[in-house]
């Protein structure tokens, strides 16, 4: 007997804090107070995710001995800390990133393109929800980063 498929909301991925995809109903206005509350606490949660890992790291390199007899072992954890500290780099600038989307949201402009102002589009904001240009602007600037590599 074939296995029964699962509906798409079935399989839908969550989020960050657990959150679930937006069900944009027909008919329903673009951005409109729901959507922006959604993407709001979306938002929130991110930071606060990435504010949490910040926080076990610090504690983690406090309490962890940095001196080890063997010098290879020394070498093995300065190249974790070295690692763990760029990737809590690209996450204070991530927390940057998403404080100017909150300030979007606060500003009635989130969700709209800042080059061309068209829809990003909810799909677009929920992979990637501090996303500042629509799917086309964002091609077009790639093909130009390429261009001038």
């Amino acid at each position: 007997m074939p296995a029964k498929r699962k509906s798409a909301q079935a399989v839908a991925p969550k989020l960050h804090g657990g959150a679930k995809p937006y069900g944009r109903k027909k008919g329903e206005k673009y951005m409109n107070k729901k959507q922006l509350t959604h993407f709001r606490s979306l938002l929130l949660a991110w930071k606060q995710e990435l504010l949490n890992e910040r926080s076990r790291t610090v504690t983690q390199m406090r309490d962890e001995p940095t001196l080890h007899p063997d010098p290879n072992d020394r070498a093995s954890r300065e190249t974790d800390i070295t690692l763990e500290l760029r990737s809590r780099d690209r996450e204070s600038k991530l927390i940057t990133k998403i404080d100017e989307a909150l300030e979007r949201i606060e500003a009635g402009d989130y969700g709209y393109c800042d080059v061309c102002g068209v829809e990003i589009g909810i799909e677009r904001l929920e992979a990637r929800p501090t996303a500042e240009l629509c799917i086309d602007c964002k091609t077009l600037d790639e093909i130009r980063e390429k261009q001038m590599a």
